[in-house]
């Protein structure tokens, strides 16, 4: 019997996995590859909230972020919606690294991973 659950199953991948009292996501990605960094990085971050609040989280319980950006130079108006989206006090260890993404059109990828709230 396994205590993990999953979230948002598909043939290649879920969404979500919560197993003793950790909730691990996914890389994020924005649903629309035209908006520039600061929409993309909403739209990532949207999709972040939604899934911890379905899995019993919060942003304010992320214990790590990776985020994969496309182009470097994003890294500040990136940043800018960060800031804006965290938890003041509450902001986790993180890492953001230079990567080539799946579609030409992402600007970034995001991976959390969070306490169950």
């Amino acid at each position: 019997m396994s205590n993990i659950l999953r979230f948002h199953v598909g043939p290649r991948m879920s969404e979500a996995a919560v197993h003793n009292g950790v909730v691990y996501l996914a890389g994020q990605v924005p649903e629309d590859g035209s908006a520039d960094i600061k929409g993309q990085t909403q739209q990532v971050l949207d999709a972040i909230d939604k899934l911890l609040t379905e899995t019993g989280s919060a942003k304010s319980h992320i214990l790590r972020a990776q985020i994969f950006l496309a182009d470097l130079a994003d890294f500040a108006a990136m940043n800018e919606v960060w800031e804006q989206w965290v938890v003041a006090g509450q902001t986790p260890p993180r890492a953001t690294v230079h990567a080539a993404l799946a579609k030409p059109e992402w600007k970034l990828e995001i991976v959390v991973t969070a306490a169950v709230a």
